[in-house]
């Protein structure tokens, strides 16, 4: 048997703030999202307002085919699910798909390290349309890159695709002027190499004169739980890092308990993603398959 990790997307009816507050998802109501069945699930939500709506962007991905897309799920005020639908598709695997609004416009910025680049999609027909900003180069093909706006500029935290061990433990900063570019890598270097705590994992919240920011905590399994670094001063070319809370999944997310990767701001709700690893021989078969 292979060991197998499906996730499943939820809705905490709390703002982002508390649950950083508490520094726990114990205690929360909580609405899970429909399962994606066999060797399929959903992953990496973010979730936008618009017209009333909650529009909650999600990877969808199937195992037998090793290919993520993009679909989004509309939910009323009182969340109640209306529409499921493919937002994006491309011949690459996407994830991560970071929703913000910015200089008048709806923004799309998937992880799709496997083309070779980081493409930046706004909005033609929201949510269903997307078309990709030509203007928009980055220098990398970045991991869970996450754009925040601050009074000086662009900052982009993101993660290198090489060498491989820092996919799950490095963190690089970005900045530019405007959204579009040019955008400058800080340093070579990344600001933060960490397995506990590196790895984007959500929108970044800003509290006070700090900037939080979610983090996955792969020491014992890929996206084990939410690590929150907080961070001073992101202008500095060298910002100063510490360790905030540690979120993990509570026993009441049963049988989602064993991994926890993903906590996006959506106003007065927050999206997570919560994991549960089977063994399965279907996916021993299809692996088998593959070599043949």
């Amino acid at each position: 048997m292979i060991r197998t990790d499906l996730w499943r997307v939820g809705v905490v009816k709390a703002p982002m703030a508390a649950i950083i507050a508490a520094g726990s998802l114990d205690g929360f109501e909580m609405l899970w999202l429909p399962a994606e069945g066999p060797l399929r699930f959903m992953a990496d939500p973010f979730g936008l307002w618009k017209d009333g709506l909650l529009h909650i962007f999600v990877e969808t991905y199937d195992y037998r085919t090793r290919h993520g897309a993009i679909d989004v799920l509309i939910l009323d005020e009182k969340l109640n699910l209306l529409a499921r639908e493919p937002a994006l598709r491309e011949p690459w695997h996407l994830s991560y798909p970071f929703v913000f609004e910015a200089d008048g416009a709806i923004w799309l910025l998937p992880e799709a390290y496997k083309s070779g680049r980081l493409t930046l999609y706004r909005a033609t027909e929201f949510p269903w349309r997307w078309e990709a900003e030509e203007r928009f180069v980055f220098p990398e093909a970045a991991i869970d890159a996450t754009p925040v706006r601050t009074a000086s500029g662009w900052r982009m935290f993101y993660t290198p695709p090489g060498p491989k061990p820092w996919r799950t433990s490095a963190l690089k900063l970005a900045r530019a002027d405007c959204l579009f570019g040019p955008w400058k890598v800080s340093e070579e270097a990344p600001i933060l190499l960490d397995r506990g705590g590196a790895r984007m994992g959500g929108t970044p919240l800003r509290q006070d004169d700090r900037l939080l920011l979610p983090t996955q905590d792969c020491r014992k399994t890929y996206g084990g739980a939410i690590a929150i670094r907080e961070m001073r001063d992101a202008g500095d070319p060298a910002p100063q890092i510490a360790a905030g809370p540690h979120i993990a999944a509570p026993c009441t997310f049963h049988p989602y308990v064993d991994g926890l990767h993903t906590m996006s701001a959506a106003g007065p709700v927050t999206l997570v993603d919560a994991k549960r690893t089977v063994r399965s021989f279907r996916h021993l078969g299809i692996k088998i398959a593959r070599a043949f």
